[in-house]
């Protein structure tokens, strides 16, 4: 079953990319509702999709196997979920949900599924391996021009406080005289006197007394 599975993900029939933009006869057309100086079709229209297309499709059969997902969707895909920092299952959710996803990964229409399912985007980047998806990120850092160049890196340092309780904290020591309270009552410790909780708190800012120093005789 396996390895059937492994023959399956291997040969896979190329399906190519549609780079020619043809106006929908029978429906709306999906860029013409969209806003073009958005920055996502500004920069599909920068991406050189026909590289990936050529570059990618020696890893793919002419005509053999059940036929795969197009490139510049799975490349697409990839380089969202690097520019909005999103999971594989987050990425391929967000895609069906938001039209300019779509259109930035070459879609004509408006489509209401999943482009794929997630394990395809880690079958695809096993097929181009590292080399490949070294491509992709070299292309999206040269669109940045210089500004992926920057010799200074700003990194935000802002510290948070967290909810730490330190052991020099009183609230430790009045939650373990509670419980040791409870606990005597439990097994019937008359004769133990409970800690109230204002000798704890006194107690913090009463010195200790100094230690006499024993004689050595």
């Amino acid at each position: 079953m396996t390895q059937c599975f492994l023959v399956e993900m291997v040969n896979k029939m190329l399906i190519q990319s549609s780079s020619f933009h043809q106006t929908n006869l029978f429906g709306t057309d999906l860029l013409l509702q969209l806003d073009p100086s958005d920055p996502l079709l500004k920069l599909s229209v920068a991406i050189p999709w026909d590289h990936f297309e050529k570059t990618f499709s020696v890893h793919y059969k002419e005509a053999v196997g059940a036929p795969s997902k197009p490139i510049r969707l799975m490349v697409g895909l990839l380089l969202l979920k690097q520019l909005e920092n999103l999971s594989d299952e987050a990425v391929v959710l967000q895609w069906k949900r938001n039209p300019y996803y779509q259109a930035f990964c070459g879609l004509k229409a408006f489509q209401q599924k999943l482009p794929c399912h997630s394990t395809e985007l880690v079958h695809f980047r096993k097929r181009i391996g590292k080399a490949g998806f070294e491509q992709i990120f070299r292309m999206s850092i040269g669109l940045h021009g210089d500004l992926a160049q920057e010799d200074t890196v700003n990194i935000d340092t802002t510290v948070h406080e967290k909810n730490i309780t330190y052991p020099t904290d009183s609230k430790l020591a009045i939650k373990i005289i509670n419980r040791l309270n409870k606990l005597a009552k439990a097994h019937e410790f008359s004769n133990c006197a409970p800690i109230q909780r204002s000798e704890v708190l006194a107690s913090e800012h009463t010195p200790f007394p100094p230690c006499e120093e024993k004689s050595q005789g």
